[in-house]
C-alpha cells in the first residue's frame, strides 16, 4: 500500500512552540511563573469572556480540584454521563462523592435532560455535562433543570475549545469548567488543563488546591496537591492559542467536506449539530450498524491506510472501576452509541486528498458489506 497512513489524530507542534520552550529554558524560570500567569489571562480572554482562569497540570486535575473547590465531597452525588472518558466519573469519585450515571441524547451524545431529571435525589449537588466530541451539551434544558432543583453545573469542556451554545461560549455555562490541553485536543500545552470559574472565590480555591494549599509560600491554608502547570507547558500553550481559531475553522471545513462526501452512503449517520450550537469537531463521529462498526474500523486501516477511533467502547457504568457506583443500571442510548460510533480523521493537518480517501474508504467498505 503506497498511500501514507492518515492518523485519527495528529498534534501540531511547530517552530514557534519550540522557540517558546527554548526561551523559557534559557530564562531559568521553569516551574510555575510568569508564563503560566500570562497563559491564564490570555486563555480567559480568548475563550471565556475573561472569566477567572486557573492553569493546572492536566484536565483531570482541573476537574478534580474544581469539584473540591466547589465543596463537593462525601455524601454528595454528581450526575454525569456514562458515555465519555472515565476521567469524568473518576474526578467525582476522587472527591469522595458518588458519580450518578445518566443516559445520553442520541443525536448530540451529550446528557439527556429526561435522564438527568430522573437521576436527581436529595443528595444531588450538581450536574457535570460533557461537551462531547466538541458539541456543547443541551444547555437550555439542563440549566433549567439545575435551576429548578438548586443544583450546580460543572462543565467538562475537555474537547470543546471554542464551542458555544446560543452564542454563549462553553466554559461560561456553569459554576466552573475544565478544558484539557492534552496533545490530541484541539490545542495543547504538551500536557495540562485550565479551570474557568464563575467567581473569584472559586478560582482562589482551585489556586490553593493546585499549590499544596497555599498562595503565599509556607502559609498553607488548606490541604492541597501539587497540580501546578510549568512555564514550559504554558509557553507552548500561549503559542497554540494564537493558532487554535484557524485550526478550528479547518476542522469545521473538513467536517463539511466529509458531510458532503458521506451524505449519500447507506448505513452512515452523520454528526448532528443542534441549531443553537457551534461544533468544534474535536472528533468527527459517525454511527454505523453495530454489526459493521468494527469491520469498518479494521478495513479502513488494512485496506485504505486510514486511522479511526472508537470513543468510547465501554460505557463508564460498565467499567470495573466505576461499575460499583451503578449496580444494575441500564442506559440504552449509551449502550447503543458505544456499539455504533466511529470517529474519522478531521484534524487540521488533513489535505483534500486525505479527505477524499477517507470518504472513498468508508464508502467502499460499507458497500462491500452490503
Amino acid at each position: 500500500m503506497s498511500a501514507e497512513f492518515i492518523p485519527a489524530a495528529k498534534p501540531i507542534i511547530g517552530d514557534e512552540e519550540r522557540a517558546a520552550v527554548d526561551r523559557v529554558m534559557r530564562s531559568g524560570m521553569i516551574a510555575q511563573g510568569p508564563e503560566v500567569a500570562a497563559f491564564e489571562a490570555e486563555f480567559a480572554e480568548h475563550f471565556v469572556n475573561g472569566r477567572a482562569t486557573v492553569a493546572v497540570n492536566s484536565g483531570t486535575s482541573g476537574q478534580h480540584l474544581g469539584l473540591l473547590a466547589a465543596g463537593v465531597g462525601a455524601g454528595d452525588e454528581v450526575i454525569v454521563p456514562s458515555f465519555t472518558f472515565a476521567a469524568t466519573g473518576n474526578s467525582v469519585a476522587l472527591t469522595g462523592a458518588t458519580p450518578v450515571f445518566a443516559d445520553i441524547d442520541p443525536q448530540t451524545f451529550t446528557l439527556d435532560p429526561a435522564s438527568v431529571r430522573a437521576a436527581i435525589t436529595p443528595r444531588t449537588k450538581g450536574i457535570m455535562p460533557v461537551h462531547l466530541y466538541g458539541h456543547p451539551f443541551l444547555a437550555d434544558q439542563i440549566s433549567a433543570i439545575a435551576a429548578e432543583h438548586g443544583l450546580a453545573i460543572y462543565e467538562d469542556a475537555a474537547q470543546a475549545h471554542g464551542a458555544s451554545w446560543d452564542g454563549r461560549p462553553v466554559g461560561t455555562l456553569g459554576d466552573f469548567a475544565m478544558f484539557s490541553l492534552y496533545p490530541t485536543k484541539n490545542m495543547t500545552s504538551g500536557e495540562g488543563g485550565m479551570v474557568t470559574c464563575a467567581t473569584e472565590e472559586l478560582a482562589r480555591g482551585v489556586r490553593l488546591l493546585r499549590n499544596q494549599g497555599m498562595e503565599t509560600q509556607y502559609a498553607n491554608e488548606v490541604i492541597g496537591f501539587n497540580a501546578r502547570m510549568t512555564d514550559i507547558h504554558a509557553a507552548i500553550g500561549r503559542v497554540q492559542l494564537t493558532k487554535v481559531d484557524a485550526w478550528t475553522a479547518q476542522r469545521q471545513a473538513n467536517a463539511a467536506t466529509l458531510n458532503a462526501g458521506l451524505a449519500g452512503v447507506a448505513g452512515v449517520t452523520l454528526p448532528y449539530v443542534a441549531p443553537q450550537a457551534v461544533h468544534v469537531y474535536h472528533q468527527y463521529t459517525i454511527r454505523v450498524d453495530a454489526a459493521e462498526r468494527d469491520r469498518l474500523r479494521d478495513a479502513l486501516k488494512a485496506e485504505h491506510n486510514v486511522g479511526s477511533g472508537v470513543y468510547y467502547p465501554i460505557p463508564n457504568h460498565r467499567l470495573p472501576s466505576l461499575a460499583p457506583f451503578a449496580p444494575g443500571l441500564e442506559l440504552p442510548e449509551t449502550e447503543r452509541a458505544a456499539s455504533e460510533v466511529l470517529s474519522l480523521p478531521v484534524h487540521p493537518s488533513l489535505a483534500a486528498g486525505d479527505l477524499d480517501r477517507i470518504v472513498a474508504g468508508v464508502t467502499a467498505v460499507l458497500q462491500a458489506g452490503a
